[in-house]
């Protein structure tokens, strides 16, 4: 799976994180520079949106959000931070079809 991360100078651990779940980096922008806060034309080849909202001004996220509806792809939006992003993480596999039909997932028993 590829993602296209949006937020964040500096990724920290992140990578890690993305890598043991198997997550591979196609593309991060910092959201800062001008050019960064203007609209993508395309998210081409992303599997995965994954927002920094505390970097992020509110018209920023919103653009990336609406690009990735129109292109179908799944976003994620939290603070920048490993724990964060792996609770984000943790409930976007648990809203997949596939997570559905897994009756003994232990996730799913914790959610209810």
């Amino acid at each position: 799976m590829n993602a296209y991360l949006v937020g964040a100078d500096v990724l920290g651990n992140i990578p890690d994180l993305l890598a043991q779940r198997g997550i591979r980096i196609q593309h991060h922008v910092s959201g800062r520079n001008v050019a960064h806060q203007r609209r993508p034309a395309s998210l081409r080849g992303a599997d995965l949106l994954i927002l920094f909202t505390d970097f992020l001004s509110h018209n920023v996220m919103r653009a990336y959000r609406e690009l990735a509806q129109e292109e179908q792809i799944r976003f994620v939006a939290c603070r920048r931070s490993v724990c964060a992003l792996s609770q984000s993480l943790d409930k976007l596999e648990c809203s997949t079809p596939a997570a559905k039909a897994c009756e003994s997932c232990p996730k799913r028993k914790n959610r209810h």
